[in-house]
C-alpha cells in the first residue's frame, strides 16, 4: 500500500514538472514571438531607419541565400573549427593545470598569481600579437580561443580544488586508495559541477576568442564575414552571422545541459524561496 502511495505521489510530481517545464517553454516562445514581431513592424513600417538593424525577414531571406550560395558551409566550418579546438585544448590544459597546481602547492603559490596577472590582460590587445606569431590560418585563432578557454577553467577548478574538504580526502587515504583513484574518484567528482561551469563560460569565450581573431586577420569565417559585410553596409548579412553564432552557442550550452543531467545525478536544484525549499525538504 505504501508503495502504491509513493509511486502514485512520484507520478504526480512527474507530471508537475512537466506541466511546469511545458509552461516556461510556453512563455519563453511567446517572448521571443513578440520581439520579433515588434522589431519587424517597427522597422517595416517607417519607425526608424531598419539599415542599422536590419530585420527577421530580410535576415531571413539572406540566411537561405548564405546557405544556398554554399558559403555558409565554408564560413562555419572555419569558425566552428576554431571554437571546438579551443574549447577543447584550453579545457584540457586548464584542469590539468589545476590538477598540478593541487598536488604541488608550491608550485600554484609561485605560478598562479603571474596567471592571474595575464587573464586581466585584454586578449583583444594581444590579438594582434598572436597573428603576428602564428600567421592568418586557424592556428592563432586556436591559441586564442585556447587562451581565453583556459583562464575561465583553470580559475573555476583551481578554486573547486582548494575549496575542498580535507576530511574527505583524508577519508580516501585512510581506506587505502592511491593519488590517481583519489583523483578519479574523489577529487574530479567532488569538482565537477565548478569544472562543467568554467567549461560553460569557456564556450562564450571560445566563441569571442575565434571571431577576435578573425576580425585581426583571417582568411575566413564569421568575424572575417562580419568585418567584409559591415564594410560594404551588408547588414542583414551581419545579422545572419550573429544568429548563427547564436544557435552554435545554444547548441554547445544544451550540450553541457545533457552532460550535466548525466554527470551530477545526485546535485538537487535549490530555490532560494522559503516555500521551494520546504518542498524540496
Amino acid at each position: 500500500m505504501k508503495k502504491k502511495k509513493g509511486k502514485i505521489e512520484k507520478m504526480k510530481k512527474i507530471d508537475k514538472e512537466k506541466k511546469r517545464y511545458f509552461i516556461i517553454v510556453l512563455i519563453r516562445s511567446l517572448l521571443i514571438i513578440f520581439g520579433l514581431l515588434l522589431w519587424e513592424y517597427k522597422a517595416t513600417n517607417g519607425s526608424y531607419n531598419p539599415v542599422f538593424t536590419s530585420y527577421p525577414s530580410a535576415i531571413f531571406k539572406d540566411l537561405i541565400v548564405f546557405f544556398s550560395s554554399g558559403e555558409l558551409a565554408k564560413h562555419a566550418s572555419i569558425t566552428l573549427t576554431e571554437v571546438f579546438w579551443g574549447l577543447f585544448l584550453g579545457s584540457l590544459i586548464g584542469i590539468t593545470f589545476a590538477i598540478i597546481f593541487g598536488y604541488f602547492s608550491f608550485i600554484g603559490e609561485v605560478l598562479t598569481p603571474i596567471i592571474s596577472g595575464f587573464s586581466c590582460i585584454p586578449q583583444l590587445a594581444l590579438a594582434p600579437v598572436y597573428v603576428l606569431w602564428f600567421g592568418l590560418g586557424l592556428t592563432s585563432k586556436i591559441f586564442l580561443a585556447g587562451l581565453m578557454v583556459f583562464f575561465n577553467v583553470f580559475s573555476s577548478t583551481y578554486g573547486a580544488i582548494k575549496s575542498m574538504d580535507k576530511g574527505i580526502l583524508e577519508s580516501a587515504n585512510l581506506l587505502g586508495a592511491g593519488h590517481f583513484q583519489t583523483l578519479r574518484t574523489v577529487v574530479i567528482p567532488s569538482c565537477m559541477p565548478w569544472i562543467l561551469s568554467g567549461i560553460r563560460g569557456g564556450v562564450s569565450a571560445a566563441l569571442v576568442g575565434a571571431i577576435i581573431g578573425e576580425y585581426i586577420g583571417s582568411k575566413g569565417g564569421f568575424g572575417w564575414m562580419i568585418t567584409y559585410s559591415t564594410s560594404y553596409f551588408n547588414i542583414s548579412r551581419v545579422m545572419s552571422c550573429i544568429v548563427i553564432l547564436l544557435f552554435v552557442g545554444l547548441g554547445l550550452n544544451k550540450v553541457l545541459d545533457i552532460m550535466e543531467q548525466k554527470l551530477l545525478v545526485w546535485r538537487t536544484v535549490t530555490s532560494l524561496r522559503m516555500e521551494n525549499l520546504k518542498n524540496q525538504d
